[in-house]
């Protein structure tokens, strides 16, 4: 103990060799050969200087400049430059009152203005203040006194404020941009909330490659900013090592990311991940060189009649609808089911009689309204067997066998076509309503006899130039015959009911018949 006591008298010594008695302990500091750092911390300290200069009385336990050498320069540089981390350092070195080299007792605890407390330890050698040891004691000023000590004093710092994707970006030199474009949509409460969230953030470069006037006008539109700004945030921590090729990655805005790891680096989307992970308390960070852009809307869907306009396989139906005027009703509301037969189903029909009925508006209107079904009836909703009403009035039949899906005799080739009204499924027949009174039979002045027949039908007061053939109900041409051919074998056609057709010059007339 007497050792220690011994530094009161080295004080004076030393006092001699570099310091002189000023007025306040910062004059102490500041006139100290070995204290340069010191005083560089209490003028940048806001008011330390001022604080220490005034009436007190204050005991300083000042580190060297050797001491703050010893501290790792990245950390010190830290210190120096946040103003609430050097206050709180600084103020750990200060006692609010005076506090001589006699005064101090083995672990005596000496109260700091920082608000925590130090501990003396005296061995038989020197004095410690926590763990730096006391080198001269008892530098008296008119405001206090200051001990040199060998070490810097740390503090129990409180744990820094809690840090948030929106500060990486705020404190980043590269994301001005991005910054005010977060700013601008008014994304920076959420994106400083709790999360996690996954930030891919296109540097200033990566906006400025985008036209100035089309930035310009994103920047303006707060709609299609924030489903830009949306599009680069997953609501969830993906660190680099989380990586995985064509690993899909959802986002706040609704569609998903794409990640490809290749030779040349990690994607996301187009854009390639230059930085990763620059963690925040709230989530991950990492840099991207491109601005991520976001799917085109889908056009919005065209009616039913749209679906048929543009089908380049629908042309004869399209001037058919059009002919008989149900593009209007078939572009209301709905929902519509529409069986569209092909061009080629068309094409099957007898040409004649094809003319005849797009002529005959009212012929054509019961055949294409016999296409049509009030309701949505999609592939999935249609059984074997079932009937299906039609605008017509008579009903179709569903037939589903391992040949494929049949309405009537018409096979299914195409479905669920979808519209904004309705459903098209594309059929490879045109049908035929099986009433006489939707299929325009004329009065014709030609007779047929017997009907229904089993083996011949016979024809009286048909012109001998006539053309006369058998249709079937889906409109099929299936036989014809020689002009002017009044016996009509058909004993070996299947058994049902046809149309029989005679066809003079543009006049084409037609009966039901039955084959037994």
């Amino acid at each position: 103990m007497k050792h220690f006591f011994t530094l009161i008298a080295a004080a004076m010594t030393f006092m001699v060799s570099g310091w002189s008695q000023t007025n306040t302990v910062v004059d102490v500091i500041v006139n100290s050969p070995d204290h340069n750092t010191l005083e560089t911390a209490v003028l940048a300290a806001d008011g330390a200087a001022d604080y220490l200069s005034s009436e007190g009385p204050f005991t300083v336990f000042a580190p060297t400049d050797s001491a703050f050498a010893a501290v790792d320069s990245a950390t010190l540089a830290g210190i120096l430059a946040d103003d609430v981390l050097l206050n709180a350092v600084l103020m750990y070195h200060i006692h609010s009152g005076e506090v001589l080299a006699n005064s101090l007792m083995d672990q005596m605890m000496v109260s700091t203005v920082n608000g925590q407390e130090l501990t003396v330890t005296l061995t038989d050698t020197a004095a410690f203040i926590n763990n730096a040891m006391v080198t001269v004691a008892d530098i008296t000023a008119d405001n206090g006194v200051v001990h040199v000590i060998d070490a810097v004093l740390v503090p129990t710092l409180p744990p820094p404020p809690p840090t948030t994707v929106v500060d990486i970006i705020v404190d980043s030199e590269d994301h001005d941009t991005l910054e005010l474009a977060v700013l601008a949509a008014d994304l920076a409460g959420t994106l400083s909330g709790d999360g996690p969230f996954t930030v891919f953030a296109p540097t200033d470069d990566a906006f400025a490659a985008i036209d100035s006037a089309t930035l310009a006008a994103v920047l303006a539109d707060i709609e299609t900013l924030t489903s830009i700004l949306t599009l680069h945030v997953h609501g969830g921590n993906v660190l680099e090592a989380d990586l995985m090729d064509q690993m899909m990655v959802p986002t706040l805005n609704g569609e998903e990311l794409t990640i490809s790891l290749t030779d040349s680096g990690a994607y996301v989307n187009n854009a390639l991940i230059t930085v990763t992970d620059l963690v925040a308390d709230n989530g991950v960070v990492h840099v991207i060189d491109a601005v991520l852009l976001p799917a085109p809307p889908p056009p919005p869907l065209g009616t039913v009649v749209d679906i048929i306009v543009d089908s380049p396989d629908h042309e004869t139906l399209e001037a058919a609808v059009i002919a008989a005027d149900l593009a209007g009703t078939l572009s209301g509301e709905g929902p519509f089911t529409v069986f569209a037969p092909t061009d080629d189903a068309f094409a099957a029909v007898d040409s004649a009689l094809l003319a005849a009925v797009l002529a005959d508006i009212p012929t054509l209107t019961a055949i294409l309204t016999y296409h049509v079904h009030g309701g949505n009836a999609l592939s999935t909703d249609l059984m074997d067997g079932m009937e299906v009403s039609t605008l017509n009035g008579a009903p179709v039949t569903v037939t589903i066998n391992e040949e494929g899906t049949f309405i009537n005799d018409a096979q299914v080739i195409v479905v669920d076509l979808i519209g904004s009204n309705g459903v098209v499924h594309v059929i490879d027949a045109v049908l035929l309503p099986p009433t006489p009174d939707s299929i325009d039979e004329v009065v014709a002045k030609w007779a047929v006899m017997p009907n229904p027949a089993k083996d011949v039908f016979t024809l009286t007061g048909v012109a001998p130039t006539a053309r006369i053939a058998m249709v079937d109900l889906t409109g099929r041409t299936v036989r014809e015959f020689a002009q002017g051919t009044t016996v009509l074998s058909v004993g070996d056609m299947p058994r049902g009911t046809y149309l029989l057709t005679v066809t003079e010059g543009r006049n084409i007339q037609t009966k039901k018949v039955m084959v037994q």
